[in-house]
């Protein structure tokens, strides 16, 4: 991100993956909205939970390899309409069993379908942004060791925002979240601001 990018605003989507209001998932989600509200984008938050998301892929959003134009479900289609009106896509979730949320990942699933997030010659998101922002419960030494930071980093920045066209992804991992929530909620604000260019307090 460069000085000129900073004055730059937009819409944001921001996804937020965690069953209680009160969890630091959502405190970190809270604190995002607002950053990025204060500094003048205009921010969409879709709460799947709130908003009684339902993960599982039935017939009607399966993909169709053979009708890229499918016609998916009137709840498919209104999410897909909040991607298209977002400039970036911001996600907040809570790193369970070193992966998404259920929830998320079905999500993905429904939502980002062939014919709309990939499929086509010209990738329909491929001007758009995206930064997954996941809250992992162990130590930073556990996840390296593990390789785990670098499997996430290959699954969502690679495997799911640039195979549909999303080249200006990144993943942040805010690791040991039970040891210290303003600690978390200092280092989320400190990865969203950088991503989106926000160098000075608001």
């Amino acid at each position: 991100m460069t000085a000129t990018d900073e004055a730059k605003t937009g819409r944001v989507l921001l996804v937020v993956a965690h069953p209680r209001t009160d969890a630091l998932t959502a405190a970190v989600a809270r604190q995002t909205a607002e950053r990025l509200a204060a500094a003048g984008h205009e921010v969409d938050v879709l709460d799947l939970y709130a908003e009684d998301f339902d993960p599982r892929l039935g017939p009607e959003d399966e993909p169709d390899w053979s009708d890229r134009d499918k016609r998916y479900s009137a709840e498919v289609r209104s999410h897909q309409r909040r991607i298209d009106a977002a400039d970036t896509i911001v996600a907040v979730f809570p790193v369970w069993w070193f992966g998404l949320p259920a929830v998320l990942k079905g999500w993905v699933d429904r939502v980002w379908g062939y014919g709309f997030a990939y499929g086509r010659s010209r990738p329909r998101l491929g001007r758009k942004r995206m930064l997954w922002v996941g809250l992992a419960g162990y130590d930073r030494d556990h996840f390296a060791a593990k390789g785990w930071d670098d499997v996430l980093d290959r699954t969502l920045r690679v495997g799911i925002s640039e195979f549909c066209g999303i080249r200006d992804a990144a993943v942040r991992l805010i690791h040991d979240t039970q040891a210290s929530g303003p600690r978390v909620l200092a280092e989320a604000d400190v990865a969203v601001a950088e991503f989106m260019g926000i160098t000075a307090a608001v």
